[in-house]
C-alpha cells in the first residue's frame, strides 16, 4: 500500500517512516508509550529540517519551538518488526508565538492508525528559554496545511 493510499485523517504534509526496534518495546510486548512521543518529536524535527529550519543549528540562530502541550490518542499496539508511517501536518500558526501539529502513526501493513496527536508549540528564545516573537523565517517557513 503507498502511504498516500493510507487512511489518513488529512493528507500530511510530511512523513516519516519509522521501524520498530527491539529498544521501543515494554514488558507488555509492545511499544512503549513514550517511544511513540519521541517519534512525534523526530517527525517534526525531520519536516523543520526539510522546510529549511535545522533544528540544531537553532541555538546558534537563538530561536526554537518548544513543546506547550502534547494530547495524544493511543488507539492500537505496534510490535517489534513492524514498518510505521508517522504523518505531521501543521494546522495553526498565529505568526506571533505559536504553532500547533497534528500527527497520525499509521501501520501500513494493515492500514490501522495506532496514534493521533495534536501538540502545540510555543516559540522561545533558547538563551532565556522564555516565550519569545517568531522570527520571519518561522513565519514564512511554518505554513499551514489546507484542511
Amino acid at each position: 500500500m503507498k502511504h498516500s493510499e493510507l487512511n489518513w485523517d488529512q493528507s500530511p504534509q510530511f512523513m516519516y517512516r519509522v521501524i520498530v526496534d527491539n529498544s521501543a518495546i515494554d514488558s507488555y510486548a509492545h511499544v512503549n508509550n513514550s517511544v511513540y512521543l519521541r517519534w512525534l518529536d523526530e517527525c517534526a524535527r525531520a519536516h523543520s529540517f526539510e522546510l529549511g529550519i535545522d533544528c540544531d543549528q537553532a541555538v546558534e540562530f537563538g530561536f526554537g519551538m518548544a513543546v506547550r502541550e502534547s494530547r495524544v490518542s493511543y488507539l492500537a499496539a505496534g510490535f517489534e518488526n513492524e514498518t510505521l508511517i508517522v504523518g505531521t501536518s501543521i494546522v495553526q500558526n498565529d505568526l506571533k508565538l505559536r504553532i500547533v501539529r497534528e500527527f497520525q502513526i499509521i501501520r501500513p501493513s494493515d492500514g490501522a492508525t495506532l496514534i493521533r496527536a495534536e501538540i502545540d508549540y510555543v516559540c522561545i528564545n533558547i538563551k532565556t528559554g522564555r516565550p519569545s516573537k517568531m522570527p520571519n523565517e518561522f513565519k514564512e517557513l511554518y505554513v499551514c496545511c489546507d484542511k
